[in-house]
């Protein structure tokens, strides 16, 4: 008897069930993942923003004093009616200069490993003060920063209702900030009320797109788990090694040759908020990331005589492969990846101190 090819219909029904009973991924050998978890709605929330070290972070967040021009905040590029990102290509900061990668949203970020797209904060306080001090991005001398702050009145009671009293420290200015960052999270998709048991919260081109995911469109591999991160790094084609627009990515902070262009794997939670995407911000639509991802991204590989002639020149990750996908799985996984957007909520921005 010849086995037939599960239908769609078939495969729609294998996910209406309990997610232990659903198909098992394709996940390649060696490849640490976990499965899809739903996220709930954050029920501390309101109360978490009346927190004194929040109510200073987010004034501190929003406030473009942080910069030595006066002129940009953090909010510049994390803008909460963009996602938490700036809706641009690559950041643009200080004297309209553009820095090299794209802003990365902050949904969720207290749930990172790592932060920047190479990795190279391991703390959110940390992270704060690359861009504080960054020339292109708010060029601000951070020591001069404290008694900058401390000359505003108003920040004196913010900072005795935070700290016990009111001095002003580098230390308490980014750890305030990573406070407020801290709360900043997704809001529940039809995709995880699907994954709570919610069976026609999803369409059925969208649980099969889900099912391509999965399986042979092989994104399960780096994207999985709660988040659909591995949080780790890979290599996936764009480094334009030796060309203009190089970038190293991971190399530059571990300097290790097989870490060159090697890219954090972004959460794919809300990224219809927090378009274009990569690191180097790409892309502007899904069906173009699908269409990068089914060719493998193998087209910049080396030929073994280039890479006897120069050992680190750098070969996308083994990870991807050639997907041969049909129209059909195209649509169907590109609908999938738009049901994973649920957050409506836009912070507003609050009145910072002004002197």
């Amino acid at each position: 008897m010849e086995v037939q090819d599960p239908t769609i219909e078939d495969i729609v029904k294998s996910y209406k069930k309990a997610i232990s009973e659903w198909p098992k991924p394709t996940i390649d050998y060696g490849v640490k993942w976990k499965e899809f978890a739903p996220i709930q709605f954050d029920s501390a929330y309101f109360a978490d923003q009346d927190k004194p070290g929040v109510i200073l972070g987010k004034m501190l967040f929003f406030d473009p004093k942080l910069s030595q021009s006066n002129q940009i905040s953090c909010s510049s590029c994390h803008d909460p009616e963009m996602g938490w990102s700036d809706r641009r290509r690559v950041a643009l900061g200080n004297n309209h200069l553009l820095g090299n990668r794209n802003t990365m949203s902050l949904y969720n970020i207290a749930e990172r490993q790592s932060f920047f797209w190479d990795g190279r904060a391991k703390t959110l306080e940390e992270q704060a003060s690359g861009p504080l001090g960054a020339h292109h991005e708010m060029a601000m001398d951070v020591k001069t920063l404290p008694a900058k702050i401390q000359a505003v009145k108003g920040y004196t009671q913010l900072f005795k209702n935070a700290y016990g009293d009111d001095k002003v420290t580098y230390d308490r200015i980014v750890k305030a900030i990573a406070d407020f960052q801290k709360t900043i999270k997704s809001q529940p998709s039809r995709f995880d009320k699907f994954l709570e048991g919610k069976h026609n919260a999803l369409t059925d081109e969208e649980i099969y797109g889900m099912h391509v995911f999965r399986t042979k469109a092989r994104c399960m591999n780096c994207h999985n788990g709660q988040y659909l991160t591995d949080e780790s790094f890979h290599n996936i084609g764009l480094t334009y090694y030796k060309r203009k627009y190089e970038d190293l990515g991971l190399y530059n902070v571990t300097k290790k040759p097989e870490d060159i262009g090697k890219f954090k794997t972004p959460q794919l939670r809300d990224l219809l908020l927090t378009q274009p995407w990569m690191h180097n911000g790409l892309f502007g639509d899904l069906e173009g990331v699908v269409n990068i991802y089914d060719s493998g991204m193998h087209m910049m590989d080396p030929t073994p005589e280039k890479k006897q002639l120069d050992p680190n020149y750098p070969s996308a990750d083994p990870l991807l492969k050639p997907l041969k996908l049909t129209p059909q799985e195209k649509k169907a996984l590109v609908a999938f990846l738009e049901s994973l957007s649920g957050t409506k909520f836009k912070m507003r921005r609050p009145e910072f101190p002004v002197e």
